[in-house]
């Protein structure tokens, strides 16, 4: 690199080429001169045209530097103009660069609020799905503490006894019966309605055929659906036997029983696919019952109650009335009295304003009286008596 007016340019480059072949051009003239100036002393005339042709060398040199300044300043030119277009190429990608900053960060920050967004409605989501999903670890512990319940025969009673109680408390009142009643025989019914005679109290007792009913609803052969339907008649016909042997007692209970499914599903399937067995039950005047139909029997017991209850007070409902019809007549006893009376004070009070307004009329002819037009024959002498005369 060589530096030629402040600036700077590469040795293969055609300026620094073309000055140095004028250098050695003029290099070779100025030995050429020597040369020549060596020689003079041969020949005068040799040193004019070499003169000349030094002139014209001289000449040329000259204007090769001219070309050479030129050629410089041109160089120049063209480098202010180029740090220039730098200058400017460098402002314009520096706007670019601010500008594409600018919407980046706009872009990232847009980004980040909607992510920030997303997170929180999935954070919400994610909340949801926890609480669902410990309702229903909840309530998946219900259902094992449910199975864990009926998979029992005692805590399957127990539940059915509760179930039963929980109906009949809100169909009765409290009075009307009685829970693990014992009977003359010594028997312990779940449940006693006090109904009056006919049909007298009336034994409700929970049953519960569960085994039965699930070994029918799992049988997939034929084979172990008859098994499981020989088991379930077998066990509904011994509670049927049970509950009419024990809690139907001649003059102590009513001439009936109620048999309690605490299972809509299991009474749904006696009624659908064993009517056998809900007659049979009939005849031995026991009567099945689900906890709806349980429920809507109550509310027929309720009435019977209702109206029992008021047979009893019939007497002192009579009595009330009567009483009640003695109130009446002596208030129209009294009514009428008091009629005469405001009959009387309504003549007196039309007589007072009789009085009245014949004395308003006498008081106004007295203030409108002249007695100068009073004839003699007119004036009429008024004499004194003594008081009692």
């Amino acid at each position: 690199m060589i530096q030629i007016a402040g600036q700077s340019y590469a040795w293969n480059d055609p300026l620094v080429l073309a000055a140095g072949g004028v250098g050695v051009l003029i290099l070779v003239i100025v030995v050429l001169l020597i040369v020549a100036v060596r020689r003079s002393g041969r020949s005068a005339d040799l040193a004019e045209p070499l003169i000349y042709q030094m002139n014209q060398l001289a000449q040329r040199v000259q204007a090769l530097g001219d070309g050479q300044q030129q050629l410089a300043g041109g160089l120049t030119h063209v480098s202010d103009a180029q740090a220039a277009s730098q200058a400017n190429m460098l402002n314009l990608m520096e706007q670019r660069l601010s500008h594409v900053s600018e919407q980046m960060n706009q872009n990232l920050h847009g980004s980040a609020r909607r992510t920030a967004q997303s997170l929180g409605e999935l954070q919400q989501r994610l909340a949801t799905i926890d609480k669902a999903q410990a309702n229903i670890e909840k309530l998946s512990g219900d259902v094992l503490s449910l199975q864990d319940i009926l998979s029992n025969k005692q805590t399957r009673g127990a539940f059915g006894e509760i179930q039963l109680n929980d109906i009949v408390s809100k169909a009765l009142p409290s009075d009307s019966y009685t829970m693990q009643a014992t009977l003359s025989n010594g028997k312990r019914a779940d449940c006693l309605i006090h109904l009056p005679n006919p049909p007298g109290p009336i034994v409700i007792d929970s049953k519960f055929p569960l085994e039965a009913y699930e070994a029918l609803r799992r049988a997939d052969t034929q084979w172990e659906l008859n098994e499981a339907a020989k088991m379930l008649k077998t066990s509904v016909r011994a509670h049927i036997r049970a509950i009419s042997d024990k809690y139907i007692l001649e003059g102590e209970t009513a001439d009936g029983a109620l048999m309690f499914l605490p299972s809509e599903a299991v009474y749904a399937e006696l009624h659908a696919n064993f009517p056998e067995l809900v007659r049979e039950g009939f005849d031995a005047r026991v009567w099945i019952v689900s906890p709806t139909t349980c429920m809507a029997t109550l509310n027929t017991m309720r009435a019977i109650l209702k109206d029992a209850r008021m047979r009893e007070q019939a007497g002192a409902i009579r009595k009330t009335l009567k009483q009640l019809h003695r109130d009446v007549e002596l208030v129209v006893e009294r009514v009428d009295k008091l009629t005469t009376h405001f009959g009387q004070a309504r003549a007196d009070l039309e007589g007072i304003g009789g009085a009245a307004e014949r004395a308003g009329k006498r008081a106004a002819r007295l203030d409108n009286f002249d007695f100068e037009e009073v004839s003699p024959d007119e004036a009429q002498v008024v004499p004194l008596t003594k008081p009692g005369g």
